[in-house]
């Protein structure tokens, strides 16, 4: 495929704006200057922009000729609450917050697409771009579509991609079906009854309880669920107790799950509860089980797949394009949005074998060379989607 010469001329201007990003991140619900330099950038290229939506967010439309056909790509413009550990010359003027996701990356790659879509005009139909809040930490994805995103912004497709820092630069993981866990959290207060150490038998011991407790729910993903079917429970902290000589009253335990089907979602959720409340129960103690329930399963459309890997394979060549063979038992908010509309999510190499942190480390930098190579991706793939008769 013929590089877009568009993207060759302008990629310099956005990774110095990627560089900007990166100097000034801002934590989610809160990427004021971010948005609106976003904003300021694509109304200077033409496009009609819609600001706070889910707060900070905004979508950019760009609509020619006569087609109804509409697509739509997201790019996340928040940081995470880390401090920079690097010597880079823009590195973050914000002590304790940084990109270490490289949302920066993300947000300056879709910019240049904007930039090449607006300038070469090859298409007919609608484009939506999607800025979107707090995808780290507030589901901003989630408050989006609550705000009606798609019912303002109707899309046929709507895509989105990460930067990987561990795959190879120039290569492009794809899968169908879910390539992203459900990610859930659960909190268990177990109430005992404390007492002197000296007269065990008057107290109802929460730590023996939640030890118990702990034990059996190891059971679980190796006894109760499909070996097929990915699943995690991972108990994340215990708490009980202040010194020596005290059983205590309570004890505290929380709990990560993550699943790839909904039917493994709730079998985890069921069988957990099940445990917990009869452990509890044998050592004449109560618990209260909170779950919370995070973002679902990120699911590709088999068709938005399709659309996605017939362009990709033309950009980057087969050889550099990798199915996945199973999901990534990391999470995703864009899942709120696959729940909403059909589309893909995929990631992009960034690895060049020389400094490569991953993500949410803090001495992570974005590969300022996917900037070109994405938003070739991006324009190319809205060009054919949105194809001139």
């Amino acid at each position: 495929m013929k590089p877009i010469d568009e993207v060759l001329l302008s990629s310099p201007y956005f990774i110095s704006l990627r560089h900007d990003f990166h100097a000034y991140p801002e934590l989610g619900l809160n990427e004021f200057r971010t948005s609106r330099i976003i904003a300021e950038e694509l109304t200077k290229m033409g496009y009609s922009v819609t600001r706070n939506i889910a707060k900070t967010g905004l979508v950019a439309t760009l609509k020619r000729g006569e087609s109804e056909r509409s697509i739509g790509i997201r790019a996340e413009m928040d940081a995470l609450p880390i401090k920079e550990k690097s010597e880079l010359p823009y590195r973050s003027k914000h002590d304790g917050i940084m990109h270490a996701c490289g949302h920066d990356g993300h947000v300056a790659t879709l910019l240049c697409a904007a930039h090449a879509l607006a300038t070469r005009k090859k298409f007919d139909g609608t484009i939506h771009l999607i800025f979107q809040p707090a995808e780290e930490n507030a589901g901003g994805a989630q408050l989006m579509v609550q705000e009606g995103l798609f019912k303002d912004f109707p899309c046929d497709f709507v895509f989105a991609m990460h930067n990987d820092p561990l795959l190879p630069f120039g290569k492009l993981a794809w899968r169908y079906g879910p390539i992203m866990a459900a990610v859930d959290s659960v909190k268990v207060l177990i109430k005992g009854r404390g007492g002197h150490e000296g007269m065990p038998h008057l107290a109802a011991d929460p730590i023996i309880a939640g030890s118990a407790i702990i034990m059996a729910l190891q059971t679980i993903v190796s006894r109760n669920i499909d070996p097929c079917d990915p699943a995690i429970l991972s108990i994340g902290s215990f708490h009980s107790g202040t010194t020596s000589g005290i059983i205590p009253e309570e004890a505290e335990i929380e709990i990560g799950l993550r699943s790839v089907s909904d039917k493994t979602r709730n079998q985890l959720e069921e069988r957990l509860k099940f445990l917990i409340h009869n452990q509890a129960t044998s050592f004449g103690v109560d618990a209260e089980v909170n779950i919370e329930r995070w973002y679902g399963p990120t699911v590709n459309n088999d068709k938005a797949v399709d659309t996605l890997v017939n362009v990709a394979k033309v950009l980057f060549g087969d050889e550099n394009l990798i199915e996945l063979e199973k999901s990534f038992m990391l999470a995703e908010d864009f899942s709120y949005m696959l729940n909403t509309c059909r589309g893909a999510y995929f990631f992009i190499g960034g690895a060049t074998g020389e400094g490569d942190y991953p993500l949410h480390h803090p001495s992570y930098n974005f590969n300022d060379n996917i900037v070109e190579l994405g938003a070739m991706l991006w324009a190319k793939l809205v060009e054919s989607y949105l194809k001139m008769p």
